[in-house]
């Protein structure tokens, strides 16, 4: 019987350490939102894997069809606002069109609009990478917006 307990006690402490999320809570990957001149918008989850599981969606231009866009003017700042800790450790900014992709210049958490008029897709990927293994990421997400 104290054998049964022993391994009983031992599995459960396997369970409850295998399950450690590394400091990422929440069921899905936190809210991010842009700031444009003193005005705060929602972006669009999009692909994401956090807490042991991923989705998988549709891309930019369709996830964003028939939604208004944000009207911005030409090289006005554009920030990324996210409250969450620990914040992502790696992160990627692409301009989306249907045809092509261009990574955009992200410093301190922000970019420049385009200077040509037009409507533009945006994905905002951000990664929460392990400090020791450069391959293991803990989650990720893409969020969306134009």
């Amino acid at each position: 019987m104290k054998n049964c307990l022993f391994i009983l006690l031992v599995l459960i402490s396997f369970t409850i350490t295998g399950c450690s999320k590394d400091g990422l809570s929440g069921e899905e990957p936190p809210e991010v939102n842009i700031n444009i001149g003193n005005e705060n918008y929602e972006t669009k989850l999009g692909t994401y894997c956090w807490d042991d599981g991923c989705v998988d969606t549709a891309g930019p231009v369709e996830l964003l069809k028939g939604k208004v866009p944000i009207k911005v003017n030409p090289g006005e700042k554009i920030s990324f606002l996210m409250e969450y800790e620990p914040k992502p450790n790696e992160f990627h900014l692409m301009q989306v069109s249907e045809s092509n992709e261009n990574e955009v210049l992200i410093e301190e958490n922000s970019f420049s609009a385009p200077t040509r008029k037009g409507v533009y897709y945006y994905s905002y990927g951000v990664w929460w990478k392990d400090d020791k293994e450069e391959n293991l990421s803990h989650g990720d997400a893409f969020m969306h917006l134009f």
